[in-house]
């Protein structure tokens, strides 16, 4: 089963976003478009935060589809961790947000996020908006664990200075998180919240 992320991220101007997608539209294969909407609990959960987080506990709904995710591992600009996903039914989100509250996972970041996804030399590239404020690259390969994680970190950084991309290290990293909460991410507390929220405010 593959279930490990290899990845590393970086910073895109709009030009390089743009120039990038047109590179995967004529070189690579186009997977997807994603439209996501996620908060991340563990920001606030004690030993967590964002420097020195080991899991990750995030509910997402992606285009319309809710989703349980549990990542474990460290956390960086450049990465490999394990990722458990679980599938819920559509218009389930605020029922799982509701749910959570009630485990006591009370506060989160709330994220929106607009992506294009590609493949490209065996690499999955994710081009991410962050909408009215900025854009970044992900750059993935899953495997399972019986795979080479070094090989793949390799060809993700030899793909990476092919297509002249600047990678983050973690403190340059850490330093866009704290910038995309302080500027556009919003705290979620679930103390605040009212039926329906997610369906009414997204359309979900």
């Amino acid at each position: 089963m593959k279930n490990i992320e290899v990845e590393s991220r970086g910073p895109l101007s709009k030009e390089k976003f743009l120039e990038l997608d047109k590179i995967f539209r004529e070189k690579g294969k186009f997977k997807e478009s994603k439209n996501r909407i996620l908060i991340t609990y563990s920001i606030f959960l004690p030993g967590q935060g964002i420097d020195n987080r080991t899991k990750d506990i995030r509910l997402r709904v992606t285009n319309g589809m809710p989703e349980i995710i549990v990542k474990i591992g460290r956390w960086g600009a450049s990465e490999s961790r394990k990722e458990i996903s679980i599938f819920a039914h559509k218009g389930d989100f605020d029922s799982l947000v509701e749910a959570f509250g009630v485990m006591g996972f009370e506060k989160g970041m709330l994220c929106v996020r607009n992506t294009e996804v590609y493949e490209y030399k065996d690499v999955e590239f994710s081009l991410v908006e962050v909408p009215n404020h900025s854009y970044y690259f992900e750059a993935e390969k899953l495997l399972d664990a019986n795979q080479d994680r070094e090989i793949a970190k390799q060809e993700i950084a030899e793909a990476c200075e092919e297509l002249k991309l600047d990678v983050f290290d973690d403190k340059s990293f850490f330093a866009y998180i704290r910038k995309l909460n302080k500027e556009v991410n919003e705290v979620f507390e679930f103390k605040n919240y009212t039926k329906n929220y997610f369906k009414n405010r997204f359309n979900l």
